[in-house]
């Protein structure tokens, strides 16, 4: 078994090459003038497992196609399997024609990743389970939901607290936050009457006097959290904490998140944000090595995945 890292997510490579007390494989990543990627192994793979990290997150179309080069380079360096592990899978937003006329971007990518040679996909908490059946290959969907049930029985008291999706299609990850906490669940009933814009229409579920707990899986420009949260404090809640797996953080988003009403937002370095947050202290990052880490470990040694989660 061997790691290779690609540069869209450095940081978290070591972590977890480091928990796995390996070596990254030594790499060459460059551009060439154009901007083209050129990617050279530079170290024998013949007859290897490589595992290959790196999150499709901004600048999403130069890091896609370092993926797709550095699967393609590996499968003709005669590596013997490949497992692509992508902790932010992008694209994955466009998972269905909401509207006639447009792209399912996430079986585009899909296809790109099978078609560059990956025998295996490891992800974390994808935005659509369904997009685990666009592959034609085995893909493992790691959780974070244990991650950050022991960080709420941690730092917040669970006495008056009550699990709440941002929407209705979160309505699964928020209740199986709650399970682990035995705590309530509410939803945010919300309508987007434009791409990356959304309005609280209702709150279904009793949060007056209670700490809440929102938890999903992107947070982008951090509009539809902070509108959330708001709502969620005007009904008489008594405060606010985000947990969200991927912090894409576009645009103005932390300048948002520090401006609001959350009390705290947790996130993971699924994406590296290490520049964008670093002025604020009510950004709080978990690392997902350990997990990754120790998914990357069972799957070498054919071992399950899935009792990670029990």
């Amino acid at each position: 078994m061997k790691v290779l890292s690609c540069t869209s997510n450095i940081k978290l490579s070591n972590n977890i090459a480091k928990n796995l007390k390996l070596k990254l494989v030594n790499t060459t990543i460059k551009n060439f003038a154009d901007g083209e990627i050129y990617i050279e192994i530079n170290e024998n793979i013949r007859g290897n497992s490589i595992f290959v990290i790196q999150s499709i997150s901004h600048p999403a179309n130069d890091n896609l196609m370092e993926l797709l080069i550095c699967i393609d380079a590996l499968k003709r360096s005669s590596a013997k399997n490949i497992t692509a592990v992508i902790p932010y899978f992008g694209y994955a937003r466009q998972d269905r024609k909401v509207v006639p006329r447009t792209s399912i971007s996430a079986k585009l990518v899909s296809n790109l990743i099978m078609n560059a040679g990956a025998h295996r996909v490891v992800t974390v908490d994808l935005h659509a389970g369904q997009i685990q059946g666009f592959f034609d290959i085995p893909v493992d969907n790691l959780f974070t939901t244990p991650i950050f049930a022991r960080h709420i029985k941690k730092n917040i008291n669970l006495k008056n607290i009550i699990c709440v999706s941002p929407d209705i299609g979160g309505v699964e990850r928020a209740r199986a936050l709650g399970k682990r906490l035995n705590a309530g669940l509410a939803i945010i009933d919300k309508r987007r009457p434009a791409p990356g814009k959304s309005e609280v229409m209702n709150i279904i579920g009793d949060v007056e006097n209670k700490s809440c707990i929102i938890t999903d899986d992107i947070i982008d420009s951090g509009g539809t959290i902070v509108n959330a949260a708001k709502a969620l404090k005007n009904k008489g809640a008594k405060e606010v904490y985000v947990y969200i797996t991927h912090a894409v953080l576009s645009g103005s988003a932390v300048d948002k998140i520090k401006n609001s009403s959350i009390k705290k937002l947790i996130v993971t370095d699924s994406i590296d944000n290490s520049q964008k947050i670093k002025n604020t202290s009510k950004i709080e990052v978990l690392s997902i090595s350990t997990l990754m880490s120790e998914a990357i470990k069972r799957i070498s040694n054919s071992t399950s995945v899935s009792s990670l989660f029990k």
